[in-house]
């Protein structure tokens, strides 16, 4: 199943419910490293660690592949349930043991850099298109 485009609303509020969901923010580090390093480059590497990490059938070390910290797209993976198989099934109905289409995976990184833009002050890019 392809998740509703765009991401729905309830997520984010359902997101910010969760006591263990909510309680990831990015930190000065990866603040730095995310205004270093440039939205676009971020969301490379948001499609690249889906790619690799979660599109597979079978990911390798799944439930663990996900470092808790060291990269701003980690903390989204874990403050947005997209961390492993097992998240994305029960947050984004994304069911396990087959691998993800591209537009499942073009989702997960929507759903990423939505948090990741929230937690930098970014507007989204339709307010910023307005100006």
């Amino acid at each position: 199943m392809i998740p509703p485009d765009p991401i729905p609303d309830d997520l984010f509020a359902r997101l910010a419910r969760s006591r263990f969901r909510s309680r990831f923010h990015l930190g000065a580090r990866e603040r730095d490293y995310a205004n270093a390093k440039g939205r676009g480059v971020i969301a490379a590497h948001a499609k690249d660690f889906i790619a690799q990490r979660l599109a597979p059938a079978l990911p390798r070390n799944d439930g663990k592949q996900t470092p808790m910290r060291g990269h701003p797209v980690f903390i989204a993976q874990h403050a947005t349930g997209c961390c492993c198989r097992g998240c994305l099934a029960k947050w984004h109905g994304l069911k396990p043991g087959r691998e993800l289409s591209p537009d499942e995976q073009a989702y997960i990184v929507a759903v990423l850099m939505r948090w990741i833009d929230g937690e930098m002050g970014y507007r989204p890019p339709e307010e910023r298109q307005g100006q």
